[in-house]
């Protein structure tokens, strides 16, 4: 299963961020949506979850979660915004992946087991910072990441 990871998007869903995504199965989004019209867009791709960042502040943001636990072919796959946010072992509570935006900062690292990926800012740039999206495949209880530049 291939699903596409977004962040940080603060609003703006760029043409390059929807084309990269055709053809995921599902996709995530950790936070800074920015407004409804996102999630409404990227669902005429695939299904989407997605987590409330610190600056969805307005009514419409209430429906999302600050945190999500999602399984996929096995793989439990914890969903928050801020990394600094995270409470508790991601191995204990039978996490094999967390996702995490906020930072804009791009990366893919494995810490003790456990996948860690920030998709970085597919929305405005921020300082010298790439705009990216990643994507996460899973098959057979089993992850790997990656990340791919959109500009």
């Amino acid at each position: 299963m291939k699903i596409g990871l977004i962040s940080d998007t603060h609003g703006l869903l760029r043409p390059e961020a929807l084309q990269a995504l055709a053809g995921v199965q599902h996709i995530i989004h950790a936070g800074d949506i920015g407004g409804p019209e996102v999630i409404e867009t990227l669902r005429g791709i695939a299904p989407v979850d997605a987590v409330r960042g610190n600056n969805d502040t307005d009514a419409w943001a209430a429906q999302y979660p600050p945190w999500l636990a999602l399984k996929f072919d096995g793989v439990g796959i914890h969903v928050l915004h801020d990394l600094k946010e995270l409470d508790g072992e991601p191995t204990a509570a039978g996490f094999r992946v967390v996702i995490a935006g906020h930072s804009h900062k791009p990366g893919v690292v494995e810490r003790d087991g456990v996948l860690f990926v920030n998709p970085g800012s597919a929305g405005p740039r921020r300082f010298s910072l790439p705009v990216t999206i990643g994507y996460l495949t899973v098959e057979a209880g089993s992850a790997r990441a990656r990340i791919k530049p959109l500009l």
